[in-house]
């Protein structure tokens, strides 16, 4: 039967990834719990900005989680991070979709629901939102996988490596590609955005 042992510390003496997931392995819900509430909402935003499609991008989410789940049994600590580890998986799992959605006909993909809120700043933010994942959405996958774990989930290069299954250095190469790519996508419409000044 499994234990429900409380996890509710300090950040500094919170137990690692890595021994959340061997607790929860050795049957304890509660690690489970932890380490889901770490890890769940970091691999939707990554699904969400490489899919486009929060539908999807949930999906993702539990196939990866699930998959954790799957492994942990297996897990041997002090080598690759759970985190590391599940971007990876969420990396493939959002780059088979993406690859599947080509052989779809354009038109039949539904136009994504407006979030913009009633507030202007809200508005300008909403439209620097979409530009971007417009941009990004015209990146070939490595790029834009490589952009996003980069800078907007804050992974260091070899931990973006490790997802990937790349070398450091082309983790370099596709981010600074991808960089370059998107400026000249969206230097032209920096007065559009609000960012004329």
């Amino acid at each position: 039967m499994p234990r429900d042992s409380s996890f509710t510390m300090t950040a500094q003496d919170a137990p690692s990834d890595d021994a959340l997931l061997c607790a929860y392995a050795a049957g304890d819900t509660a690690a489970a719990r932890e380490l889901m509430e770490r890890l769940a909402p970091r691999v939707l935003r990554l699904a969400q900005r490489l899919l486009q499609d929060r539908a999807e991008a949930e999906d993702v989410t539990q196939e990866a989680m699930l998959r954790l789940w799957q492994i942990a049994p297996k897990w041997v600590p002090g080598g690759a991070q759970p985190s590391t580890w599940l971007h990876r998986v969420a990396v493939n799992l959002a780059t088979d979709r993406l690859r599947r959605r080509r052989s779809v006909a354009l038109d039949s993909i539904a136009e994504p629901d407006d979030p913009a809120p009633a507030v202007v700043e809200g508005m300008i933010e909403a439209d620097r939102q979409r530009a971007l994942d417009e941009a990004l959405a015209l990146l070939p996958d490595r790029q834009r996988a490589a952009v996003v774990l980069r800078h907007l989930e804050g992974l260091g290069n070899p931990d973006i490596a490790a997802a990937m299954g790349i070398g450091v250095e082309a983790v370099e190469s596709l981010t600074a590609r991808g960089k370059r790519r998107l400026t000249e996508l969206l230097s032209g419409r920096r007065n559009e955005l609000g960012y004329d000044r």
